[in-house]
């Protein structure tokens, strides 16, 4: 009878996993400036200025200070988590690529994360690999 792998924990509450991803959603879904000033009312103007990546988006700051202020554990576990995600590794590999997140930490993390395309779907692919989901995460929740 083959023996079934245990799954490895995972090291960060998946709770705090989707609320990055749902924030680095929304960040991610927003296009370039294309106009600095509209010169308008935001009304008169379609508001599109909320649909671009200004460099003090509330939003990235958001986010970048959720992550910046995890311990290093779990920002070791976030970054693991992406690159797992990516597919840079197998599940069974989980401790190697731990060790990997922690032995390249520095106090860049929430940069690092937040340069990543697709930071919310990797994560995303990250946790899947664990059989966890976002699905009854409200992101008012944390």
């Amino acid at each position: 009878m083959a023996r079934q792998e245990e799954t490895p924990d995972l090291g960060i509450d998946s709770d705090k996993v989707c609320y990055v991803i749902v924030k680095a959603r929304a960040f991610d879904a927003k296009d370039g400036v294309v106009e600095s000033d509209y010169g308008g009312n935001p009304v008169d103007d379609a508001m599109y200025e909320v649909l671009e990546d200004h460099a003090d988006d509330p939003t990235f700051q958001e986010v970048h200070d959720f992550i910046a202020e995890l311990n290093e554990d779990e920002q070791w576990t976030l970054v693991a988590l992406a690159w797992l995600g990516r597919g840079d590794a197998v599940l069974s590999e989980w401790p190697s690529l731990l060790a990997e997140a922690r032995d390249a930490h520095n106090d860049r993390t929430a940069e690092y994360l937040l340069g990543m395309p697709m930071l919310g779907d990797l994560l995303e692919e990250g946790l899947a690999r664990f059989g966890l989901t976002c699905e009854d995460f409200e992101s008012g929740h944390l």
